[in-house]
């Protein structure tokens, strides 16, 4: 074996998380972890130290230590490989390189390990296989998964039915006079028919679902004006305004909200023949003292024809970016075409897109550590004072090509302190107290409203206002792809298109 074990311990020797990869004891791991800080020699640069026995080869994380115990005879090429593959890992799940964030991952950490090496020999994989080995994600279960969901609905929609015929056959047995028991059996009332027998039979059996076919609501309801058409704004607007007289200052924010969503959602477009939809989606994550721990980009174009007349087409691509993405077509689309001349056509001319299908002909992908490379930048200064804390937040555009619409920066606030007393404020803010989230709002973010900032003051701990996210929608591209020109194969003749552009966020964190 040449692997023994591989831990994250303190600079203390204290593990945190260790998987041995032979049949070692608790108390022999922890012994060998103990002794592993009191034999490095301070001052020197090397990344392994041996003992009589075995080798501790080992990579600093700022506060912690990554260590590989082996045996002496291993390669220690191969050992500095394999340790430079579990430093990688580690950041996969844990945000912070803290000895709280690693406990809380030990379980993946401990599973990734295993990927890596099995039996005391390291495997042949890379970071992304690790990922792909540990998500498990199989296609054949999502299948069975929605096939199931399908047959659960369809059973209860059966069953639905079935309890509504029932109920039917019992008004309209009412109505002419014949007495139905609810609770039938095999001694029915002389003169009943086989097929009502059978049906009392059925009805005994799905009596259990009458509750929820009965309306409740009706009996409770009281005031008949409840059931009125055109009422429920009236009422909703009554209960408003009844929370608001009990001091309640929530709900109001919670409409706002819905009706901010509804204005994030890109309006409707005068649809064409040949339509195209230009997604982004940004998923980025800073540390609160700068510094970009990971950006990723993801845009795809979609293409939709509902013109039999414009099915063989060819989209002609404009492509102005320069922050190196990776872009890859649609496998039936002509790769030496698009690489060549920057337009998308199918392999086979011949053949038309799928008509009334949303058909992904193009997408990109853009992962950096670039900090010149942030669309928005958030910079968060919460200094104590004598009564708490006083915070200072700003932000600043860097990409001045985007006009960002309905931002929302989100601050967590110390809960039970009351609300923040705001200062100097560039647009407007929200008090969630029941989430205790402060949020503020900015229309619009462009080049002419590039930078801002708000203070405000608030009782807690510079701690306690991280994470910080940030949403908001765009109508401009991040990266400068843009569809110029729809030709039809025959003849380059030029076809009238419609498009819609949206730069969204999945995730936007200060760490």
């Amino acid at each position: 074996m040449v692997l023994l074990a591989a831990a994250v311990c303190t600079k203390a020797g204290k593990a945190i998380v260790s998987r041995q990869f032979v049949e070692m004891t608790r108390t022999r791991i922890e012994g060998l972890l103990a002794a592993f800080p009191k034999l490095m020699n301070t001052g020197k640069q090397h990344t392994f130290v041996e003992t009589d026995s075995v080798r501790y080869v080992y990579q600093p994380l700022e506060k912690l230590y990554m260590v590989l115990i082996t045996t002496k005879n291993s390669n220690i090429l191969e050992d500095l490989e394999t340790l430079r593959l579990f430093s990688r890992v580690i950041p996969e799940y844990c945000r912070v390189l803290e000895e709280s964030e690693i406990s809380d991952h030990c379980f993946d950490l401990i599973f990734a390990f295993d990927e890596i090496v099995a039996l005391g020999y390291r495997e042949n994989v890379n970071l992304a296989q690790i990922r792909t080995f540990t998500e498990m994600d199989s296609h054949e279960e999502k299948v069975f998964r929605a096939v199931r969901e399908t047959q659960e609905r369809e059973a209860k929609a059966e069953m639905r039915r079935k309890a509504k015929e029932l109920q039917q056959a019992r008004r309209d047995a009412e109505r002419s006079g014949k007495k139905v028991s609810t609770y039938g059996g095999f001694g029915s009332a002389p003169g009943m028919t086989s097929m009502s027998s059978g049906s009392i039979i059925t009805d005994t059996i799905v009596e259990p679902e009458k509750p929820k076919i009965t309306p409740a609501a009706v009996r409770q309801s009281g005031p008949s004006k409840a059931l009125k058409l055109g009422a429920k704004g009236k009422e909703v607007d009554n209960f408003v305004d009844k929370l608001k007289s009990e001091g309640e200052t929530i709900m109001p924010t919670s409409g706002k909200r819905g009706s901010d969503v509804s204005k994030a959602l890109p309006p409707p477009v005068n649809v064409e023949g040949v339509h195209l939809r230009v997604e982004e989606k940004i998923s980025l994550t800073c540390g609160r003292d700068g510094g970009l721990q990971n950006m990723e980009l993801l845009g795809m174009v979609t293409l939709r024809v509902t013109d039999e007349k414009s099915g063989r087409i060819r989209l002609i691509i404009n492509n102005n970016d320069n922050k190196g993405l990776q872009l890859q077509t649609h496998p039936n689309v002509d790769k030496k075409l698009f690489t060549t001349d920057s337009v998308i056509g199918l392999k086979n001319p011949e053949k038309s897109f799928p008509l009334n299908n949303d058909v992904g002909v193009l997408k990109w992908r853009l992962q950096t550590t670039d900090e010149a490379l942030i669309p928005l930048t958030i910079n968060c200064w919460p200094s104590e004072s004598a009564t708490g804390c006083d915070v200072n937040i700003e932000y600043e555009l860097q990409e001045e090509s985007l006009e960002l619409n309905d931002v929302v920066i989100s601050i967590p606030v110390p809960s039970g302190v009351g609300a923040p007393l705001i200062g100097d404020l560039d647009g407007e803010y929200k008090h969630d107290s029941r989430r205790n989230i402060l949020e503020w709002c900015l229309p619009v973010i462009d080049v002419n409203n590039k930078a801002g900032s708000m203070e405000f003051s608030i009782a807690g701990q510079p701690n306690d206002f991280f994470p910080i996210a940030v949403t908001f929608v765009s109508k401009r591209n991040y990266c400068d792809i843009q569809v110029t020109k729809a030709t039809l194969v025959d003849g380059d003749t030029s076809v009238r298109f419609s498009s819609e552009i949206s730069f969204l966020v999945d995730k936007y964190e200060i760490l």
